[in-house]
Formats: structure tokens, sequence, C-alpha cells
């Protein structure tokens, strides 16, 4: 095994990583251990949000920063729009929509509200 912990590891890892989560690569002969790895794990993450490419690519693709809007919106008590995602992408999203709706607190929304509308954002 090589070193992992070595700036070559890391870049070829993290270029395997980014590839891995594009589900219209597939992974490229003769790459690296590291890169090899790195792919498999990004298309584990893509996987893990957004269904088997078996099943076929869907539409939207979720990622962290996608879950991340859910859970703020989940937070601040704001309605969403799960049109276009599929059965999977929507169980995932709900779980961290769910997560945000836990954490709600309606006089902190209110403030951040009154916030962005003294800014000029509006949020629908």
């Amino acid at each position: 095994m090589k070193n992992i912990f070595s700036p070559v590891y890391r870049q070829d890892y993290l270029l395997g990583f980014t590839n891995g989560l594009n589900p219209h690569l597939s992974v490229e002969e003769n790459q690296t251990e590291a890169y090899n790895f790195g792919f498999e794990q990004g298309r584990l993450e893509y996987e893990r949000m957004n269904g088997k490419i078996i099943h076929g690519i869907p539409k939207l693709i979720v990622t962290n920063k996608v879950l991340e809007d859910f859970l703020l919106a989940g937070m601040l008590g704001i309605s969403i729009n799960d049109n276009d995602y599929t059965a999977f992408q929507i169980d995932v999203i709900s779980k961290w929509y769910q997560s945000g709706i836990e954490k709600y607190n309606p006089s902190q929304s209110s403030y951040l509200l009154a916030i962005l509308e003294e800014n000029g954002i509006d949020i629908i």
C-alpha cells in the first residue's frame, strides 16, 4: 500500500472522488490505486443520496448542499418544492427536512425573516 498521507495520493484520491460523484462518468482504465479508491467512494456517496445508477440518473441531482438547504428550510418552517425528484431522493430529502423541523424555533425564524426582508430578500 502506498503512503496515503502523501500529497500525490490525496490529489489522485480527490480527483477520483470528484469523478465518482458524476453519474455520467465511469471509472477510467489504468488509474492509480488512490484514484480508483476515490472513485468508488465518490460513487457510493452519489448513490447514497440519489439511488443506484443502474436505476437511472435522476433529472435533479441531490448533493450535500441541496440537503443542507432542505435542512435550513425545515428549521425556518419554510415549505419545500420536491417536484422533479425521484421517490428515493424524496425519502433522503424528507429525513433532512424533518430534522430541520425538529429544530424549528418560530422566534428565530421570524427574526431571520425580518433581517432578510430588511435586506430586500423575499422568502416565498
